[in-house]
Formats: C-alpha cells, structure tokens, sequence
C-alpha cells in the first residue's frame, strides 16, 4: 500500500473577488474600476487628439472662441460709445 501524499498545513489564502460574502463591491474593487475607466478615457482622449479630426475639431474650437472673444470685444466697444454719448 502506498501512503498518500503529505498534506500541506499552510493556511489557503482567500481569492479576493472584490465582493463581500454579502454580494456588496469592496471600496478596493470600486476604486480599481474607477482608476481604470478614467485611465481609459485619458488615453482615448489622447489618442483621438491627436488624430488629424481630433485636431480638426480642436482648431474649430479655438476659431470660435477666438470669434466670440472678438465678438464681445465689438460689443463692450460699441456700449462704451452708447455710453459716452448719453
């Protein structure tokens, strides 16, 4: 008869699912997620910016905040003319 194998007496560590016994997410799991969605959208934003749309649409956006800049600035200026002739 061969004797079994000598069984190992160091403690089995638990395997962490993120999850209590009760089903609820860890704080560590949601932490996790979180990091990782926002890292995500960091680098798609990056990636997209620098795509030649992304840099389309990020030099129509500073056209128009450069005309709406100049817009306000013909708006004070003829308020300022209203003003000094009342």
């Amino acid at each position: 008869m061969v004797d079994p194998a000598p069984q190992s007496t160091a403690p089995v560590e638990p395997v962490d699912t993120g999850y209590t016994p009760g089903g609820v997410p860890t704080f560590e799991s949601v932490r996790e997620k979180i990091e990782t969605r926002y890292g995500t959208a960091i680098g798609s934003a990056e990636l997209a910016a620098e795509t030649p749309e992304g840099r389309s649409v990020a030099e129509q956006y500073d056209e128009r905040q450069r005309a709406a800049a100049e817009r306000l600035d013909q708006i004070r200026e003829q308020l300022r003319k209203q003003s000094d002739t009342q």
